[in-house]
């Protein structure tokens, strides 16, 4: 081989090592801006709260007001994820994602803010599915170090998002969280159309039509099932506490303060479980996530800040122990071609469960929360003893 032609093949990998880096950072740059929600959100409830005078019932009518625009927007996902070009699918809901968190940040009631909520929860229906699939498609090799990856770095930028907020803004200032995460989010849609035009767009898997094959798939489901019962406990877990704290006369930075412990917590453990999550270990892992998030809500009792930072932390690990390991058993056990949908379902299960468990313990004594999540718990642990059993077979596999 003459050397212009190997400075040609070099010159030609290196393109396709920034193509498929371009490719992979778009769909992390939307977990960011997703986890961003997830995290920021609960810090600013308070401060929503004071400021635009809501009740308890109507501030959880905005909490709840993005997982259930949300819903129609996995739908949406599912039915457009395995038809059409995937990248475009993601792109348009990160685009509605942006407008939502534009229009909550120029919101001045809270009819006005609902509406920014659902556009905003209908465009993250849309791509937050899609992030697992598009990664795995761009990096195929040892998806569970890669989802794994992807989990605990959107962790570690957003871990520091809510202490951020709690020391540099004010109650009236609580907006321009939504002006950051619309930032990150047009970061996001300027990496997949860059990844687009330099080739790099992941093809869109052969669709089955065969949409019963989901439902004979025992093992997917029991897999929504752990997914359900322990994001419920988690989402409970982020509604609760920050408005337990005001309610003790706890400040806003000590909210962020404990919040961050946990998206910390979640990122730090899932750096160390990178190399586990694609062996025999799996299951210990997954069976790990709903007692530790159990004791984590228990804890949660107590007004003293360590006390609390302790919980938060607790419930961190759990997050990392059910996070990308079910997302793992969500795609090992989806019908081949119907990898979106499954995935449209994994985040509708966990958001159900959030729902669920927000709406029917709102105004509950925390001790009957505890004992209900409890409970919650042990069937995801049994859930988890099943579907990560070293020797189960996947739908694709038994094919």
């Amino acid at each position: 081989m003459s050397v212009s032609s190997s400075k040609a093949v070099l010159a030609t990998d290196d393109t396709a090592k920034v193509a498929t880096r371009i490719a992979i950072l778009g769909p992390v740059s939307a977990q960011i801006a997703f986890v961003m929600e997830l995290t920021l959100v609960p810090v600013l409830l308070p401060s929503i709260q004071a400021d635009l005078g809501l009740s308890l019932l109507e501030i959880a009518l905005v909490f709840n007001a993005y997982s259930i625009a949300m819903a129609a927007g996995i739908v949406a996902c599912a039915i457009g994820g395995d038809r059409f070009n995937s990248s475009q699918v993601f792109a348009l809901g990160v685009v509605l994602f942006l407008a939502g968190s534009v229009f909550i940040y120029a919101a001045t009631d809270n009819s006005t803010l609902i509406i920014g909520r659902v556009c905003q929860g209908l465009g993250a229906g849309m791509f937050s599915p899609l992030i697992p699939v598009l990664l795995t498609q761009a990096a195929p090799r040892k998806p569970g170090r890669t989802l794994i990856l992807w989990g605990s770095t959107a962790g570690y930028i957003a871990a520091f998002a809510p202490l951020a907020y709690g020391t540099l803004l004010t109650e009236a200032n609580w907006n321009l969280a939504f002006l950051f995460i619309a930032f990150v989010a047009g970061l996001s849609l300027i990496l997949v159309t860059l990844s687009q035009r330099t080739g790099k767009a992941t093809p869109s898997a052969k669709t089955s039509t065969d949409y019963t094959a989901i439902f004979r798939s025992k093992k997917l489901w029991l897999t929504f099932a752990y997914v359900f019962a322990t994001y419920g406990a988690i989402t409970y877990f982020l509604f609760r506490v920050p408005l337990l704290l005001v309610e003790s006369g706890k400040d806003t930075a000590s909210v962020g303060l404990v919040l961050s412990a946990l998206w910390l917590s979640f990122s730090i453990l899932s750096a160390l479980l990178r190399n586990l999550v694609d062996n025999h270990r799996l299951r210990l892992i997954m069976v790990s996530a709903p007692i530790l998030i159990s004791v984590g809500l228990l804890l949660a009792f107590s007004t003293e800040i360590l006390l609390l930072m302790l919980s938060a932390c607790l419930v961190g690990f759990g997050l990392a122990c059910s996070n990308s390991p079910s997302t793992q058993m969500v795609l090992r056990f989806s019908p081949t071609g119907l990898e979106a949908l499954a995935t449209s379902i994994d985040i509708s299960a966990a958001r159900l469960g959030g729902i669920l468990m927000v709406t029917a313990l709102v105004d509950v004594d925390m001790r009957v929360s505890v004992g209900a999540i409890f409970v919650a718990s042990l069937l995801a642990a049994a859930c988890a003893h099943t579907v990560a059993c070293p020797n189960a077979k996947s739908t694709k596999d038994q094919r």
